[in-house]
């Protein structure tokens, strides 16, 4: 029986990379075992470019190449959710298109798959075109998400990953978050894992989708949703704050028995804009969890599909 692999693609504005990504990664493909088959499926997230007309292009010329198009840009996450609740394979591999995801990792995941692995994350060793703070500072994010987070997650594991069908169906059901972290979620749904190593390569075109901002506040979702430890900061700063009190307390007692009535203006100033500041910072967490919760109260759906190519039915066009 021929099993099959769906390549999944999320495209944003990747007009200069597009038919080369094609080119090099089919013919990576056209070298799999005889036991597996093919699709392309790109995710085309409201591109501004002419990427959805290249798409287009090769859809016409391969029937393997599916397209979907959202009504305009959902972000990356929801392209590769979007990718997975499309894919037919067996298994399912999400990448990018720039071609800093070799596709020729893909004949060592066929591999991997062929021993029974239904989680395979791809764990990047070196990101030369990244840059010292991106580096430092993802080293950084998952040091802390591991000591905050229950679920302990592969250090630089990328958006480079795969996982079988009765993986993906997990994925599919139950991790429906508007806020989301999908590389964690792969991490997280159990079954058989493993790891392979790659060496990122230079981006091929264009430049990263992600500021240092959004990367940021990424990583800020990505802790509220793995961990509660940043409400309980509340209870932790609060006993710190009585120690520190009792303390102030002592000190004032011993310098009244000492010098007299302390002049106690500074010490007051200083004590009321630390607790002050301690207190808008929880305030701020609990109004970040907040709004998380409202997002998922509102239910709006997580991506919405304009049109597809190659695509036996059209009946899916928005996705909670």
């Amino acid at each position: 029986m021929v099993k099959l692999l769906s390549v999944v693609v999320s495209v944003y504005n990747e007009e200069l990379a597009l038919r080369e990504f094609y080119q090099e990664t089919g013919a990576v493909l056209k070298a799999l075992p005889s036991s597996w088959d093919y699709e392309l499926l790109f995710v085309n997230d409201g591109s501004a470019d002419r990427s959805l007309e290249i798409l287009r292009e090769l859809a016409r010329r391969d029937d393997r190449v599916r397209v979907v198009e959202f009504s305009r840009n959902f972000g990356h996450e929801a392209a590769m959710i979007a990718g997975i609740d499309y894919a037919r394979g067996d298994g399912i591999v999400c990448m990018d298109a720039d071609l800093q995801h070799p596709p020729e990792c893909l004949l060592e995941i066929v591999e991997k798959f062929d021993q029974g692995y239904e989680v395979i994350s791809m764990v990047r060793m070196k990101n030369k075109t990244a840059g010292l703070v991106k580096n430092i500072t993802s080293a950084a994010f998952y040091k802390l998400i591991n000591h905050l987070s229950d679920v302990k997650f592969e250090p630089n594991a990328s958006d480079f990953f795969a996982v079988s069908k009765a993986a993906a169906d997990v994925l599919r059901n139950n991790y429906r978050e508007k806020v989301r972290f999908l590389r964690g979620y792969v991490q997280s749904v159990g079954f058989n894992r493993t790891t392979i190593q790659y060496e990122a390569r230079p981006r091929f075109a264009g430049e990263s989708k992600y500021s240092l901002r959004s990367l940021f506040r990424f990583s800020i979702n990505t802790i509220l949703c793995f961990s509660d430890m940043p409400l309980k900061l509340g209870i932790y700063s609060g006993c710190a704050v009585a120690v520190f009190g009792l303390l102030m307390m002592a000190y004032t007692i011993w310098t009244w028995a000492k010098y007299g009535t302390p002049s106690g203006y500074a010490t007051i100033v200083v004590l009321m804009s630390f607790m002050f500041a301690m207190l808008f910072v929880i305030v701020g967490i609990i109004g970040e969890y907040i709004a998380i919760l409202f997002s998922e109260l509102k239910d709006r759906p997580i991506y919405i599909v304009k049109s597809t190519e190659n695509m036996e039915s059209e009946e899916k066009v928005t996705k909670s």
